[in-house]
């Protein structure tokens, strides 16, 4: 309830733009009609290019000096009269009103300058303006020489007095303002060229769609995304949405059904799947919604396939991580594209993960997802159109995104505390014989430890015969008699000598010492902090069988049949195909000591009868193991007895003639040897 609920609330309300198109195919659609002006989008290769062009053309900055016409006028003044000052102070105002610039630029030896236009700072206002608006200091000079050429007098009065020689620029380059104005017409590149208006016919009905016509309708399909909202009554998408999500978590349900139902039994994981299904859901959802379509690629969903392949098994997980990237499916701009390259990045990395999930690994393990995504975002590029691959973008938000996949993966220990589940590095954890509580089992009941050794290596080989859990049964194997190093003696194989711990006992009292080994590895495993996963093990590996030997000991000396309970087990049962294995195979390596005879009819028929008393006692009825299943197990055991147990050559002892002993020992013997020493080498050859 929980989950449906946040899915419907986190489920985008607006609406997708309901048409599918490539460049080079038929518009098999109706007639598109703008419903509202947008503008149109460039491509990013465009826009690539227009900031191309701006880095390589960098446009002047100059401003206007009110100070240098007031100096000219004044300098022009002490060298004409007031007659020949009134005509030409006139047209020194009007050229300087346009501006000089110097005739050399001081810019020119860079090659990346604008010479056509400048920005020019004036009366408080800024303006671009074309160069040759404004004159060069000789076309200053010139300007001032024809306009005085009809009054020959004047113009000859200005000559011979040095008026040209005055003339110095107004405008002044300002090299950090034109770096200013550089960067920031750079930043300032509009993303859009033009509108098109609304009610305009956009494609027709069977068009072919050219470049052109894909970049206006991406412009439209943006725009329609980002403001059109939904239109109908708001009770029919609030019922859409509904369904959307009950049909989600309904295919949930169902592939648990099918493929492990006993994870309904175990709330912890069973929330915990349910938990990765939301985020792994909303995730996309938020994040397009927050940062837009692009970002899309930074999600790390495989990452979310890491948080199961810790607890579950593949089978499981595949098809749950393929129902999480259906709401991306169905909201996201780009979904399809988006939708594939994680799925078949998420498949590679279940694959792929027991390889690479250690140290130093989880590196390479993200590098061949990335270029996994790569492979798969190219492929799309290609049939889209090659040009578009030179958008890099999605590239590198991948990149980002495998880099993330690494860095959040340590919050899978986390989770393992929070729901009180063990992972796969716990496991291997747990089966280091170094750690302190399997240390002191060794040393308090070093038999026992041997003997869960033993029991693990056989069930390891029965777990891998049914594709069972190995590391989770390998560590339960080590664990599962540890009660025993509470009372060590109590159990023959620590027993040393001919001492008989439960000689003197009534068979009441060795039954319930035999039994309370289970009670005490619980405590035990509390002690130690075993995850709960541990217990269970510990608690069914004998479920609910009898102490036998103590029973019928206990018939035979005129007990009465029916106190049964007193020499029962206290269970449960098991209740999974690990928990049968152990089961089994604790009883199989005990067992298997007391034959003496090894041959392979003799372990085979061990093992049948082992198997058949469990399943007589109904030992497996609520476990989640077939038939066949056990039937595998059994082959698997016998097999690995036989080899345990396989005929060894007996090495023959050398014999060398005493006649020959004795002329070895004479020829050595010097004739002053002391009867000791005689006596030695006699002892030496017998040995010999």
């Amino acid at each position: 309830l929980i989950v449906f609920v946040l899915l419907v609330l986190i489920m985008p309300k607006s609406t997708k733009f309901g048409y599918e198109y490539k460049k080079g195919e038929t518009w098999d659609h109706d007639d598109l009609v703008s419903q509202f002006d947008f503008p149109i989008l460039k491509t990013d290769s465009e826009i690539l290019q227009e900031a191309k062009d701006a880095s390589e053309n960098v446009i002047p900055y100059y401003t206007f000096d009110y100070d240098v016409v007031r100096s000219v006028i004044s300098k022009v003044s002490q060298k004409l009269d007031t007659d020949a000052l009134s005509k030409v102070a006139p047209i020194l105002e009007t050229i300087y009103e346009r501006g000089v610039i110097s005739d050399t630029d001081e810019f020119s030896e860079s090659d990346n300058y604008d010479l056509s236009s400048i920005y020019l700072k004036k009366h408080n206002g800024l303006s671009l303006i074309p160069r040759d608006e404004v004159y060069t200091l000789a076309g200053a000079r010139r300007e001032l020489m024809t306009e005085l050429a009809p009054d020959p007098v004047v113009d000859s009065l200005v000559e011979a007095s040095g008026v040209y020689a005055l003339l110095i620029p107004n405008l002044t380059f300002d090299l950090g303002k034109t770096n200013t104005m550089h960067k920031e017409s750079i930043g300032e590149i509009s993303p859009t060229k033009g509108v098109f208006p609304a009610g305009q016919l956009i494609i027709s009905q069977g068009e072919v769609i050219t470049s052109e016509l894909v970049q206006i309708l991406d412009s439209y399909k943006t725009e329609y995304n980002k403001s059109l909202g939904y239109d109908g009554p708001n009770f029919m998408q609030w019922v859409g949405i509904c369904l959307l999500a009950l049909s989600l978590l309904v295919v949930i349900f169902l592939v648990i059904y099918f493929t492990n139902p006993m994870i309904f039994n175990q709330t912890n994981k069973y929330i915990y799947l349910l938990f990765i299904v939301v985020i792994a859901s909303v995730t996309p959802c938020v994040v397009e919604a927050q940062g837009g379509a692009a970002f899309m690629y930074m999600v790390p969903c495989p990452l979310f396939a890491y948080y199961l392949m810790a607890f579950f098994r593949k089978r499981v997980i595949a098809p749950i991580y393929i129902i999480s990237l259906v709401p991306m499916l169905l909201f996201a701009q780009n979904g399809v594209e988006v939708f594939v390259i994680n799925l078949v990045a998420g498949v590679i990395a279940m694959a792929i993960f027991d390889r690479f999930n250690t140290s130093w690994l989880q590196f390479v393990r993200a590098l061949i997802v990335f270029l996994v995504m790569v492979l798969v975002w190219f492929a799309f590029r290609c049939v889209d159109g090659i040009s578009e691959a030179i958008h890099l973008k999605a590239v590198l938000f991948m990149f980002f995104g495998a880099l993330i996949s690494v860095a959040a993966y340590p919050f899978i220990y986390l989770f393992e505390r929070m729901f009180n589940l063990i992972s796969s590095s716990r496991l291997e954890q747990l089966c280091d014989t170094s750690n302190k509580a399997l240390r002191e089992l060794a040393d308090k009941a070093p038999g026992t430890f041997q003997h869960c050794l033993q029991v693990m290596n056989l069930a390891d080989a029965a777990a891998r015969s049914i594709d069972a859990d190995v590391s989770l049964v390998r560590a339960g194997a080590l664990y599962h008699d540890i009660g025993k190093m509470m009372n060590p003696l109590c159990f023959v194989e620590n027993q040393t000598g001919e001492t008989n711990y439960h000689a003197g006992l009534d068979p009441e009292e060795s039954a319930h010492q035999i039994i309370s080994h289970v009670p005490d590895g619980l405590s035990l495993a509390e002690k130690y902090s075993l995850p709960s996963v541990i217990k269970e093990f510990i608690s069914t590996h004998h479920g609910t069988t009898k102490a036998s030997f103590f029973y019928t000991k206990f018939v035979n000396d005129g007990g009465d049949p029916a106190l049964v309970d007193d020499f029962t087990y206290p269970g449960p049962r098991p209740t999974t195909k690990e928990q049968v294995i152990l089961m089994i195979c604790d009883s199989l390596e005990a067992a298997s000591r007391s034959l003496k005879d090894h041959s392979p009819k003799s372990i085979s028929d061990l093992v049948d009868r082992i198997i058949s008393a469990k399943e007589a006692e109904q030992q497996f009825s609520q476990a989640d193991i077939s038939m066949k299943e056990i039937v595998t197990v059994s082959e698997a055991v016998k097999a690995y007895l036989q080899q345990m147990y396989h005929a060894r050559i007996a090495y023959p002892k050398p014999k060398r003639r005493a006649s020959a002993a004795k002329e070895t020992a004479a020829k050595e013997t010097p004739a002053k040897e002391t009867p000791e020493k005689d006596a030695a080498d006699t002892k030496e050859n017998n040995n010999n």
